[in-house]
């Protein structure tokens, strides 16, 4: 009894893997999938029409500009990020960089007591100061204006911040220079004003000039009713020569 159910258990179970490997088998000769030459997925994507252009470049504003909304007090918390490297302070003494007392309008690498780099040296000696836009554009990228520098500041690109911070700069002195006046815009409105209205005057003269053409071909039209009106003056004297004739 044992070895028949046995076997019938076994003859179960090869029953099952003949069937589960002929369906197999059988799958794969109906559905055959060929292997790609690459191994990936091709992701179609339709191209743009774009071409691919750049995006606009952002429009740089002006420092000026800038500082006429700056607040002195924020860039105040703002220089706590240089603190570490330079005094506010007025006789104040160098650290890791030169005091800033008096910084705006100095000019560039003039602390005596310190040690400049040489790009620094460099770009002094070439009589630059640390005006507004000197001081806008090296901290923005203190590295990228000046090749070189031993400044380990990265830079601040926010617009705001940088000329909060500027703003502050600016107070550290017994006399702060004036801040910078905003240029008025270019007078472009003026001439693009004319250029339209020059059109507009073209544009209502033509149909003046058309107007004319009608009252030259009057006098034409009064000529022809002359000419027209001639013959018929002469006919009407000849029947009238001719009447006395029957009448004798």
């Amino acid at each position: 009894m044992n070895s028949t159910r046995t076997n019938k258990f076994i003859m179960a179970f090869l029953a099952t893997v003949f069937v589960v490997m002929t369906t197999g088998i059988l799958s794969d000769s109906l559905f055959h999938a060929p292997a790609p030459e690459k191994p990936g997925y091709i992701i179609e994507a339709a191209e743009g029409s774009g071409g691919g252009e750049a995006a606009p470049a952002k429009e740089e504003v002006s420092i000026a500009t800038l500082l006429q909304s700056a607040d002195p007090e924020r860039g105040k918390n703002v220089f706590k990020r240089c603190a570490a490297c330079h005094t506010a302070e007025k006789g104040g003494a160098n650290k890791i960089g030169p005091h800033l007392w008096d910084v705006v309008n100095r000019p560039a690498a003039s602390v005596e007591d310190f040690s400049y780099s040489a790009a620094m040296k460099e770009f002094g000696a070439a009589g630059n100061k640390w005006d507004f836009e000197h001081l806008n554009k090296f901290l923005t990228s203190p590295r990228g204006y000046i090749k070189g520098t031993a400044m380990g500041f990265a830079g601040d690109k926010k617009d705001n911040e940088r000329a909060d911070l500027i703003a502050y700069l600016r107070t550290l002195s017994d006399d702060p220079v004036p801040l910078p006046t905003v240029e008025a815009a270019p007078a472009d409105a003026a001439p693009a004003d004319s250029g339209e209205a020059a059109p507009a005057g073209n544009g209502e003269a033509a149909p003046a000039q058309e107007g004319v053409q009608p009252a030259e071909q009057a006098p034409a039209s009064d000529t022809q009713q002359q000419g027209e009106s001639a013959p018929a003056s002469e006919q009407t004297p000849a029947p009238t020569q001719e009447q006395p004739a029957p009448a004798n």
